[in-house]
């Protein structure tokens, strides 16, 4: 059986991952794919336990390294459950967030070791990599003006201007290091046009 394809989708916060992820679904269903969406944190049983805990507004005070590790310890889970068992099936996974996460939100928000996370990535994924990541950019002003608009926000989701701004600096620099899997979608645009550069883009998987 042929394998699967693994692709996330990735962003600052208010860059329209649920309309996109909605939109890929449906494009790959199409074509008759069948595709496993998942999330991180989350994705299984002990994922989503832990994402409740992560992005809680009642979880006041955690360390920058604890956040790091139970993201992994959800990846782990994540990976080795629900992720790789998918894929050997022939099915498409489609995640939202993944790895990239990790070194733009742990690492440039929290200023965490970018050694130190690429030291648990190594454990956790070893030689596992998406086949493809779709990181769609927006200026942070414009993404937290979309969140304010859904309402509530979560633990992550209050953070500020400032972090926000380091978080998509790294992931700017981390599409520009790994051209080949990140593609970097313009996402500040209408929906329609957002969807139309992933569609051109999916089309080469």
């Amino acid at each position: 059986m042929k394998k699967g394809k693994f692709i996330t989708i990735d962003g600052v916060e208010g860059a329209g991952k649920s309309v996109q992820i909605d939109f890929i679904g449906n494009y790959l269903a199409k074509k008759n794919i069948n595709v496993i969406l998942t999330r991180e944190p989350g994705g299984t049983e002990l994922g989503e336990k832990i994402r409740a805990l992560l992005l809680s507004t009642d979880t006041q005070s955690m360390h920058g390294d604890t956040e790091l590790l139970l993201m992994f310890a959800a990846r782990n889970e994540h990976i080795k459950t629900k992720i790789m068992p998918a894929l050997e099936r022939g099915d498409w996974v489609l995640s939202d967030r993944f790895t990239d996460a990790s070194y733009a939100y742990q690492g440039g928000g929290r200023g965490l070791s970018i050694e130190r996370i690429s030291l648990l990535e190594k454990w956790v994924l070893q030689d596992f990599t998406p086949d493809m990541t779709l990181l769609l950019d927006v200026p942070v002003a414009l993404g937290m003006s979309r969140v304010e608009f859904r309402g509530c926000r979560d633990r992550i989701e209050l953070e500020t201007h400032d972090f926000f701004n380091r978080v998509r600096d790294v992931y700017i620099e981390r599409s520009k290091q790994f051209p080949e899997r990140i593609k970097l979608i313009d996402a500040s645009k209408t929906l329609e046009q957002t969807s139309q550069q992933i569609k051109t883009i999916l089309q080469t998987l």
